[in-house]
């Protein structure tokens, strides 16, 4: 699988397929790729690196990158780079970026700030507070390592997206109740917290305590919070465990988006 993943990436960076960025995860067939299917040339394949169990120790491997593999040495130096940050600043090193981010990082290579705006769950302010250290160390692991960099990877999110998103920010910013906006936009609520999470997780306030302030008392979202402040992780899931049913999925998640606003962002 090592050898496919290491194909596929190649293959991005040859331009022979796209990401799309809108619905993140996906490959499409370039017009390149298409005109390759039509009359297929040789090319050159450097062998995919294989690290020892030691340097793969705490990697991600599943990336959500549609079947292209992330550089897996890139994403344990860049991780080893948060927890360091993260201890300076005195956050939990999910609040810098998270996995899902840096994982992408290692996969486009981006080497300014602008480029690393367009990094799945970064945008402008995130990129902006806390990406130098992050990008200056990109910018020395290509060279060092002379990657071709996928350049035709890093777009800017519009459309329908952009507009759903502006229009959450507009409303929580006017404290309409949260059902009535995502009910007005014909979502789930589950989906609706999706696009608050990606609202926040991006680097963009939203101020959600109108909201919560009517589902936990002072005392429970002093919990969630000493909670996510200690935690290394702000996976849903070990919280659930953690409380071992005091809270649903539903409130923890969104505490988790008053706690990045506020923490991180």
């Amino acid at each position: 699988s090592r050898h496919w993943m290491a194909l596929i990436r190649q293959v991005l960076v040859a331009g022979l397929l796209n990401k799309d960025i809108e619905t993140y995860g996906v490959l499409r067939m370039s017009k390149a790729g298409e005109k390759f299917l039509e009359s297929p040339t040789k090319f050159m394949m450097t062998e995919d690196h294989t690290y020892d169990e030691e340097s793969d120790d705490g990697i991600i491997t599943n990336a959500k990158s549609g079947g292209a593999s992330a550089d897996e040495k890139l994403v344990k130096l860049l991780k080893d780079l948060r927890k360091r940050n993260a201890k300076k600043l005195g956050v939990p090193p999910f609040v810098i970026f998270q996995d899902p981010s840096l994982e992408d990082m290692a996969l486009k290579y981006p080497i300014d700030i602008n480029e690393l705006s367009n990094v799945h769950g970064v945008g402008e302010s995130k990129a902006k507070k806390y990406g130098k250290d992050f990008v200056e160390l990109i910018a020395s692991y290509v060279e060092e390592n002379d990657i071709i960099r996928p350049d035709d990877l890093v777009v800017k999110s519009t459309g329908t997206n952009s507009a759903i998103k502006l229009y959450i920010i507009q409303n929580v910013d006017r404290k309409l109740p949260l059902d009535d906006i995502a009910s007005s936009k014909g979502i789930s609520m589950d989906d609706f917290i999706k696009e608050m999470e990606a609202i926040v997780f991006s680097g963009t306030k939203l101020n959600i305590d109108y909201w919560l302030n009517d589902i936990l008392d002072e005392d429970q979202q002093e919990e969630i919070h000493d909670y996510f402040m200690e935690s290394e992780t702000d996976k849903i899931s070990e919280a659930l465990e953690e409380f071992d049913g005091d809270y649903e999925e539903e409130e923890l998640r969104l505490y988790r988006i008053k706690f990045i606003s506020e923490v991180a962002n």
